[in-house]
């Protein structure tokens, strides 16, 4: 495969290392117009991707609790 990497079949390590070298080269600014424009815009899809990995993980996790009757019992892990 010689373009980017799909998306989807990225992990959000890979992804979010992407995203840091797009990062990091938008930064110097020594890019072409054209080139550049293309990096943001493959940048914002992989924050998108990464915010997306990051939002399914958060459903995914759980903390156990114990109810009134000293039973356990699993409840959404809410992080605010």
């Amino acid at each position: 495969m010689s373009g980017p990497k799909a998306l989807d079949a990225m992990s959000f390590e890979d992804a979010l290392g992407e995203l840091e070298r797009i990062v990091a080269t938008l930064e110097k600014g020594q890019a072409p117009l054209e080139e550049s424009i293309a990096l943001y815009e493959r940048g914002t899809a992989l924050k998108a991707h990464c915010e997306a990995k990051l939002k399914a993980a958060q459903a995914r996790i759980e903390k156990i609790v114990v109810g009134a009757d000293g039973a356990p019992a699993t409840v959404p892990f809410d992080v605010e």
